[in-house]
């Protein structure tokens, strides 16, 4: 097995993936990327398909590589809630647990390589490497979600939105978002439904910050940043 690996090369897919070295298969060398290769699928999955219902057997997991999701749990009030979003480079499902815990559904156009659960966990019991990096990120998931409770019962309308765009420019890492311009992945009823927000009150503060200079909107969901350090100071107020 040692020399299969030190003469095994990465397959051409995995050498061009755009999130190699963010997904989980970062903690992988090439003859590992075989063997993971080798009980993946590539699927597209297009906008609103769900890809996994909370209660469903855990029977896949999946690494994003482009697109977005959104994680959806079902509150006391028995409505749907978003508790979290999927960016590229994420990893997808519940490697550890038979049963769903929330719905996973697309927002925008997904690309995800899809594993079976069980075989994947096999792969990964050789590869302590790569379960401390699912652990490290399981724990900055918990991080996000502490920071958006902490979002949602203290700051004003105007510092919910001006975070959220500080962090989907963040999080849409590409040449655009580098530069401060972005497309939403999602609608504004949506981010309402994210930030706890009316749709109205949503396009309120998001009108305000493009008339205060502080955003531009070109068309369609594209955000163009013009004034970080404004756009920062509306957030921490």
């Amino acid at each position: 097995m040692r020399s299969e690996r030190r003469t095994a090369v990465a397959p051409p897919r995995c050498s061009t993936c755009a999130v190699r070295d963010s997904a989980l298969c970062s903690a992988l060398d090439d003859g590992d990327l075989a063997r993971i290769h080798a009980i993946g699928l590539r699927r597209t999955v297009a906008a609103e398909q769900v890809l996994v219902w909370t209660g469903d057997r855990n029977a896949i997991c999946a690494n994003l590589v482009s697109g977005v999701l959104k994680v959806v749990r079902a509150g006391p009030d028995r409505q749907d809630h978003i508790v979290g979003l999927l960016f590229p480079g994420d990893f997808v499902g519940e490697l550890f647990a038979d049963s769903a815990s929330d719905t996973v559904q697309v927002l925008c156009d997904a690309d995800l390589c899809i594993y079976p659960r069980a075989a994947l966990r096999h792969v990964l019991d050789d590869h302590p490497a790569a379960e401390r990096l699912l652990l490290r990120r399981a724990l900055a998931t918990l991080n996000d979600a502490r920071k958006w409770m902490l979002i949602l019962s203290r700051k004003t309308a105007r510092a919910k939105v001006a975070t959220f765009l500080i962090d989907m420019a963040r999080r849409l890492d590409d040449a655009g978002a580098a530069a401060g311009k972005f497309d939403l992945p999602m609608s504004r009823s949506e981010i309402g439904a994210v930030l706890g927000l009316t749709i109205e009150t949503v396009s309120r503060q998001v009108t305000a910050l493009r008339v205060a200079g502080i955003i531009a909107l070109p068309g369609g969901r594209s955000v163009v940043i013009r004034d970080h350090a404004r756009l920062a100071g509306r957030a921490a107020a």
